[in-house]
């Protein structure tokens, strides 16, 4: 299944957050959203869907079709939550059911879909995709691949660090700002040696704590495609204090375009003792060009480790984020260092998009802060 989180063009955003399941009457029959004591501390942000033949399909609304389809004399029906984190807070009942309905979108043509009302939109006429997950519950952001952190050292001109192979590092970063695909909004000190990095990152999919990495996998609801923003000039600025990275990273970090859940990239899943990788080429553009390109089988921690790591006296929870890292090639910090380029880095008007087989294409345009 693919998840989006989107904007318009007619389904009402909800006006009030509350941890109570709403009922909707339709004639005779009562609609009832899956009910659990779910704490969002802000409003959602729109609204969830599926991603269906180039189609967005409104999750709550097919739902509320789908339990309509039959002629039984059940007057409460359950419907899909309108929100991600709900939808990934309320686990396994949840997810049965969207099964169901996504199945029985993906039988129907479009007109079928939207008879009665209208639930379903060409991708075109949506308003804006949001970030699949757009106000995570945390963001980890980590360091796994070995051939970035490798390069990245060289060129400071010191050796290889030995705790890069004793223990999977990561940083948490700013899960308030996360954008998805379209413009991101930068200051001017942003644009001191603005750059992108090429990632791809997992929602956590259950509660864990102290989860071993041959178990973790079973954590994870999806994957989908990052781009860790990073104003380098600043990150390099405060990390002299051995601190950080903070304002050189805070200000955004881009995830989608869609959330795929796991069991549709077993085709292409490598199995190991310590977790899965996947052999699915990276790469990212700058307008038309291409500057980078890799692969995520090569990480040398996997996000099973990560999970493991992160999750060792720690609770995660259901809409958890947690980058891979950096990709070999997957910035113009590394790139300029090994002298593939010289001194670039990102403008007003850059766009850049990230590219991972079977996760899409996310694509942003640097634009100043309004």
């Amino acid at each position: 299944m693919k998840f989006v989180t989107y904007k318009g063009p007619i389904t009402p955003e909800p006006d009030v957050v509350t941890s109570k399941s709403v009922t909707l009457k339709m004639g005779e029959a009562f609609f009832r959203s899956i009910d659990k004591n779910v704490h969002h501390p802000l409003a959602p942000q729109g609204r969830l869907g599926f991603l269906i033949n180039g189609n967005v399909v409104d999750a709550e609304a097919a739902s509320m079709k789908f339990v309509m389809r039959s002629d039984d004399k059940q007057l409460l029906r359950t419907t899909l939550p309108s929100d991600i984190l709900t939808f990934l807070a309320l686990g396994d009942t949840s997810l049965k059911l969207a099964r169901e309905v996504y199945d029985w979108c993906t039988k129907r043509s479009l007109e079928d879909l939207n008879t009665g009302f209208t639930i379903a939109w060409p991708l075109s006429e949506i308003s804006q995709l949001l970030a699949p997950v757009p106000r995570p519950t945390s963001m980890r952001d980590g360091y796994a691949f070995r051939q970035h952190v490798e390069a990245a050292r060289r060129n400071r001109g010191v050796e290889m660090i030995a705790e890069f192979d004793e223990f999977p590092v990561f940083y948490f970063t700013n899960h308030q700002a996360v954008i998805g695909p379209g413009p991101m909004e930068v200051m001017p000190e942003h644009l001191k040696k603005l750059d992108f990095e090429l990632e791809a990152a997992i929602v956590i999919g259950k509660e864990g704590r102290n989860i071993k990495a041959e178990d973790a996998d079973e954590y994870i609801f999806g994957y989908t495609i990052m781009n860790d923003w990073s104003a380098r000039y600043l990150q390099m600025e405060e990390m002299k204090l051995s601190l950080g990275p903070a304002k050189g990273k805070d200000f955004a970090t881009a995830i989608g375009p869609y959330l795929i859940t796991r069991d549709e990239l077993a085709p292409r899943r490598i199995p190991g003792p310590k977790g899965e990788r996947y052999d699915l080429t990276m790469t990212c553009k700058v307008g038309s060009e291409e500057v980078s390109r890799g692969n995520l089988k090569d990480m040398t921690w996997t996000f099973a480790q990560i999970i493991e790591r992160a999750s060792y006296g720690v609770m995660l929870y259901p809409g958890d984020v947690i980058g891979s890292g950096t990709v070999g090639t997957g910035c113009f910090l590394e790139l300029n260092g090994s002298k593939v380029y010289d001194n670039r880095w990102l403008g007003i008007g850059d766009e850049v998009t990230c590219s991972i087989e079977m996760l899409g294409d996310l694509t942003n345009t640097v634009v100043g802060d309004k």
